[in-house]
């Protein structure tokens, strides 16, 4: 990229156009033979009122020694550009050996914190498949976000009030048995009293009335509904450790809804104050047709708060606390007019940082035969997905590497990353069809490729017995697959940056194939234990360098990376 931006600042010498516009023009050639760079003059044309093959030859003509490029040429309306290989080498390899896993991080960030809130469970409901991406996505733009320097916050918001708590009581008055549920059923045991409460309420409307009687109770901390509605929590939060610890996740706060029931009325007064507050059918609502959206419900017609009350007391406790750069909010894009909504409630209440909150949405996740829904019992545990991975992935280890050590562990490893990285190899905003079928299959593009390419090269690493990192001949990675490999491992970078920027992880997932696919050419077409010590010595050096890079590729979209598959 050094020698992008010399080709950039070279032809901005000559040409009265901003540097960053330059950037954006310069192309890729489609074949190695036609040059590394190109510079298409199309543009140009108008302007200088000359044919662009005249431009090219001109511009060409006029073009200082550029560091880093061997030769300019012009090929019709094209300055094509070819880099001096044995220094670009030099320079690529050499900036990833000296910083290893630090590779592509940045301090960007210090002194700037990011709130991300995702995964945000709802308690006594099951962690399902549907959780996957938010859990996934959120924990990698945290690990990316910390690689760039920044403090980031992980919030685990969880869904921890409203009616659905006063159905729980009931259910569980009903027809519960604390013993069972505290004796291993947990979470699972919980669902189907949920389940069978709507069922039962099909034939008994009554029931409902009971519920909200029962949420009621709550409202007021009545002492027995509340020390069964904190058993839940516990519950819940037990049962759902067990996945964030299969993948690798840990929270730095789970404050939710429950958290904000004495820090709302604040906020009301705070709306009512500024005149931002409307009653209309008893209920109290912000106004924002003159913005082209739906009234943004604060309170009901009972004076009860409703989600955007809790959010954007959330969102101000937040910017109190931690003085947010970004406040993130890893949620599908079922809920895009909710977050506008609120957004725009903060904006008009006069708050300057209401820009900081973004968004992140995503697409949904439902079965091949249907939606999931928690309420008809239709639902599909992200800890069943995980262990079966893993289960099928130790099946393939055992037939496979019979002699592997620590083969459930490597199982895990492997089982785990193929899930998180069939979710993470496309962008956000796709939505997935889920089955078995599909997450399971580790063939193609996938998490246990990029694995088992990492595998590989730690594997020929420990029969190399080491290189001399001091005593590199880079003209020896001059060749076309070394070349291309060092390519892939130079974008990395600025690909991180571009996943920070979009909030799309998926760039570094396509990256990281990209880079085992330019590895696995290399060692093919190359013997890295080459006879020529200056050779192997060279080639080791860029197999070391391969495996730093995947490392970091495949930390930053939270997976592990096996040094023995």
């Amino acid at each position: 990229m050094d020698i992008k931006q010399n080709i950039i600042a070279a032809i901005g010498k000559i040409i009265d156009i901003p540097e960053p516009e330059l950037a954006d023009w310069l192309e890729i050639p489609p074949t190695p033979d036609m040059g590394d760079f190109a510079f298409p003059c199309f543009k140009l044309a108008k302007s200088m009122r000359k044919a662009p093959a005249v431009i090219a030859s001109e511009l060409c003509v006029a073009l200082p020694k550029i560091s880093g490029i061997s030769e300019a040429k012009n090929v019709g309306p094209y300055l094509n550009f070819f880099i001096d290989k044995a220094l670009f080498s030099k320079n690529a390899l050499s900036r990833v050996l000296s910083c290893g896993t630090s590779y592509g991080s940045s301090n960007e960030g210090n002194g700037k914190t990011i709130c991300i809130d995702y995964s945000s469970i709802n308690i006594a409901k099951p962690f399902s498949i549907h959780h996957l991406t938010t859990t996934v996505l959120g924990h990698s733009l945290k690990r990316i976000f910390d690689h760039l320097g920044y403090t980031t916050v992980s919030i685990n918001h969880l869904g921890d009030w409203g009616t659905q708590f006063g159905k729980m009581l009931v259910a569980f008055r009903k027809w519960g048995d604390k013993e069972t549920i505290e004796n291993g059923a947990s979470m699972r045991e919980l669902v189907k009293l949920y389940v069978r409460f709507h069922e039962e309420a099909e034939n008994d409307p009554g029931l409902n009335d009971q519920a909200r009687e029962a949420f009621r109770q709550i409202e007021l901390h009545d002492p027995e509904s509340w020390e069964l509605f904190e058993w839940f929590k516990e519950v819940t939060l037990k049962d759902v450790n067990k996945v964030y610890e299969l993948l690798g996740i840990k929270f730095d706060s789970y404050a939710g809804e429950a958290f904000y029931e004495d820090k709302m009325q604040a906020v009301i007064d705070e709306l009512e104050d500024k005149n931002l507050l409307t009653i209309d059918n008893g209920c109290s609502i912000v106004d924002l047709s003159e913005y082209d959206m739906p009234p943004c419900l604060i309170l009901k017609s009972n004076g009860g708060t409703v989600y955007p009350t809790r959010d954007i007391t959330a969102a101000i406790y937040r910017k109190n606390t931690y003085d947010f750069h970004k406040n993130l909010y890893v949620v599908a894009y079922q809920q895009n007019l909710h977050f506008q909504q609120f957004f725009k409630v903060l904006e008009l209440m006069g708050y300057e940082w209401a820009k900081d909150c973004v968004h992140v949405n995503f697409g949904m996740i439902s079965m091949a035969d249907g939606t999931l829904s928690t309420r008809k019992g239709k639902v599909v545990y992200l800890e069943d997905v995980l262990n079966a991975a893993v289960e099928k992935t130790l099946e393939i280890i055992k037939e496979k590497s019979p002699d592997l050590e620590n083969k459930e562990y490597v199982a895990r490893q492997v089982g785990v990353g193929a899930v998180i990285f069939g979710v993470l190899y496309s962008g956000r905003i796709k939505d997935i069809v889920f089955s078995y079928e599909k997450a399971l299959n580790f063939d193609g593009e996938t998490g246990p490729y990029v694995q088992y390419t990492h595998a590989r090269c730690c594997s020929v690493m420990r029969k190399s017995m080491g290189y001399d990192a001091d005593n590199i001949d880079f003209s020896k990675l001059c060749d076309e697959s070394s070349i291309a490999l060092l390519r892939s491992i130079e974008a990395l970078p600025d690909i991180i940056n571009a996943a920070a920027d979009k909030y799309e992880p998926f760039l570094i997932a396509r990256a990281a194939v990209d880079i085992c696919s330019k590895f696995n050419k290399f060692y093919y077409d190359n013997r890295i234990m080459d006879d020529d010590e200056a050779t192997r010595n060279a080639r080791l050096a860029l197999t070391d360098a391969t495996r730093i890079t995947i490392k970091v590729a495949l930390s930053l979209i939270g997976l592990e990376a096996p040094e023995r598959m």
